[in-house]
């Protein structure tokens, strides 16, 4: 249970160190931590798959530490090494180049490497041998991220505010503990001296009845039960979810909107692929793979084809070799899971493949008549 006390990784700000074979980058990690977190050795290629460990920097805060293999491994095999060290590119917001003087091909691969972090905005340093890990970790808490992620409640939630969170305890609810999303929205609530009442759809109503509340942040699987509640005894109280929060804090609000608008053109036969950014055991009433294919169905009215992608892997554009190698659209978890740095790469690879790109609850809600205020991230029943 001890990972229930740590910060998520989607909420860390992401350090890999690159640079070629035998360049010295397990022996930098290892020293960077205060730990053996990577093997070290003499042997040419010994890191075959990134490696992370997760620790503090002040006053940077939680951050994600990143070995990578070599990228002037060799071979079959080295090209696909080659491959997955340039993938945890995606998600990194400080790279460390770690040099090494002598190698003959340093020079190219060093500036094709950078020029691929100015292509995505991902800041570098250079580390050269003998230079002072006490010093890199100073120029590393120096820095100021581009992709840092504002709180989920910024602008929104105040001191004394009052907030109900609406929680559903169904068949995919985990046993025993409350998911990410809850856990997260309920400190920030302790952050900002607001107090929040935690509840499942069926005691909305007595709660609200009970006094005045300032907001109300749902399940959007339950958008339809609490839209029907809140009709009746709380109208005028704003409604939002945390799918939503989360693609505010993570995303784009307007392009996912634009995807929202996307369906209505759909036309049948269309393939909509439909990305999760975590791994879990899927149950019968799973939301990605159940209920937003019957909700993309209704809103359409087309009959359509569905694709599904988990955790890192997110076939956009789809290999040429896809027998549905043509997306009509995309709808994005709020990414709970993944930085903003990730969600944002989604979202432009999207916009360059000229697909739509809507967000899961954005989809709930619009299944049960409601959308979003432009620029806001509260609904409104249409």
């Amino acid at each position: 249970m001890s990972e229930l006390n740590e910060t998520p990784k989607g909420s860390r700000i992401h350090i890999a160190f690159f640079g070629l074979r035998n360049a010295g980058k397990s022996t930098l990690v290892n020293a960077f931590c205060g730990q053996d977190i990577a093997i070290v050795s003499d042997v040419a290629g010994t890191t075959t798959d990134p490696v992370s460990k997760a620790m503090e920097i002040l006053p940077l805060g939680p951050c994600l530490i990143t070995d990578t293999a070599g990228l002037d491994d060799i071979g079959e095999l080295g090209e696909m090494r080659v491959k997955k060290t340039l993938s945890v590119l995606a998600t990194t917001d400080i790279a460390v180049w770690v040099d090494a003087p002598g190698a003959g091909d340093e020079f190219a691969r060093r500036s094709a490497f950078m020029a691929e972090c100015a292509a995505r905005r991902v800041t570098v340093l250079e580390f050269h041998r003998g230079d002072s890990v006490d010093e890199l970790k100073k120029r590393i808490a120096s820095l100021k991220i581009a992709e840092i992620q504002r709180p989920l409640l910024d602008g929104i939630v105040k001191p004394g505010d009052r907030i109900i969170l609406v929680c559903p305890i169904d068949e995919s609810a985990p046993k025993g503990r409350l998911i990410l999303p809850q856990v997260q929205m309920i400190r920030e609530c302790l952050d900002l001296h607001a107090t929040c009442a935690v509840c499942q759809p069926s005691e909305l109503a007595a709660i609200l009845a009970s006094g005045n509340y300032d907001l109300v942040i749902t399940d959007s699987q339950a958008f339809g039960e609490v839209r029907r509640i809140m009709a009746a005894t709380s109208p005028a109280t704003p409604l939002t979810s945390f799918s939503i929060l989360y693609a505010r804090q993570k995303g784009d609000l307007d392009e996912y909107a634009k995807g929202v608008a996307a369906i209505a053109s759909l036309n049948d036969g269309d393939t909509v692929l439909i990305a999760e950014g975590c791994t879990h055991h899927r149950q019968c009433n799973d939301i990605g793979t159940v209920k937003l294919p019957k909700a993309l169905a209704k809103l359409s009215g087309k009959k359509l084809n569905f694709i599904f992608s988990s955790g890192a892997d997110f076939p956009v554009p789809p290999p040429p070799q896809s027998p549905n190698c043509k997306l009509s659209l995309i709808v994005q978890c709020g990414g709970c899971m993944l930085n903003r740095r990730e969600v944002m790469r989604r979202i432009d690879l999207a916009k360059s493949a000229n697909i739509p790109i809507a967000n899961y609850g954005m989809v709930l809600g619009a299944v049960n008549g409601m959308t979003l205020s432009p620029g806001s991230p509260f609904i409104k029943f249409a």
